[in-house]
């Protein structure tokens, strides 16, 4: 039988609380699948904070929550007009929601102005559809499965994982090591500002297609580089002609195998064999 979880985690401090307390509210909550024995899937989206998922030996997802100091937008430093009047606290809360269905769960965070930065175990075999935008960095160790990773402000961090990764920053570094890569998965890994450096099992098979606009890029793989002329593009609009060139790198890792994507614009793409 399919089993609905849905908590709503809002914890309010009264006036009579602490002020020190406003800025350390945690929260620990518990989350069972609905078939321990499959995989399962975890969803998260947050606007502030930062988001760490561990690969554990337990069958729950276990999320510990924590909300800070850390704003964004809106500034409560100003106390023009206060000298001598003491700050009355107007509460706090930690607005969280978790929903479990058929092993899939999702957690999200509603706050645009506080950080809640998020702490989650999962058992190993488990997917992940992870993405934060401010205030916070991603990081996911010791998973099995398919992860989709984005986000805004913050690096990307995944170590000692097996399956298949499609991950994303704007503004950090993006960093993977695998223990394990997915037979016939396709993979990207992209950002804007910082640099791309992924290590792969000695034995992956891959097409790779790499590319970086102001940076370099770096392998000690044997890359069978295709010799082949850049790609050239055609496009009209308004009656006039726009051609663009394509300047990837083409190539084969151990005879081929699932395209493996990289793109940075500002920073090296480093290419890593597992030692």
């Amino acid at each position: 039988m399919n089993k609905l979880v849905n908590i709503l985690l809002v914890l309010l401090l009264t006036g009579t609380a602490p002020i020190l307390a406003q800025t350390d509210v945690k929260e620990r909550l518990v989350v069972p699948l609905s078939d321990p024995g499959k995989p399962g899937m975890l969803e998260v989206n947050l606007i502030n904070g930062f988001i760490h998922v561990v690969g554990a030996s337990g069958k729950d997802v276990v999320i510990e929550a924590a909300s800070g100091t850390r704003s964004s937008g809106r500034s409560s430093s100003d106390r023009s007009g206060a000298d001598g009047m003491r700050r009355i606290p107007t509460g706090n809360s930690l607005d969280l929601t978790a929903e479990e269905r058929n092993n899939r769960v999702r957690v999200s965070g509603s706050s645009h102005h506080k950080a809640i930065d998020l702490t989650i175990r999962v058992p190993q075999r488990c997917s992940l559809k992870l993405h934060t935008v401010n205030n916070g960095d991603i990081t996911v160790e010791n998973v099995d499965g398919e992860l989709e990773i984005n986000n805004v402000n913050g690096p990307i961090t995944l170590t000692n994982i097996s399956g298949s990764a499609v991950a994303h920053t704007v503004n950090g570094e993006l960093k993977a090591s695998f223990r394990e890569v997915g037979a016939n998965a396709p993979m990207a890994f992209s950002t804007l500002n910082g640099r791309v450096d992924v290590t792969f099992p000695a034995s992956m098979k891959a097409n790779v297609k790499l590319k970086s606009d102001m940076g370099e890029v770096f392998s000690d793989f044997d890359i069978d580089v295709e010799k082949s002329q850049p790609k050239a593009t055609r496009t009209s609009q308004g009656g006039m002609y726009r051609v663009s060139v394509e300047d990837w790198v083409y190539g084969k890792i151990n005879n081929g195998g699932p395209e493996v994507m990289m793109k940075n614009m500002h920073g090296n793409i480093y290419v890593r064999k597992a030692k």
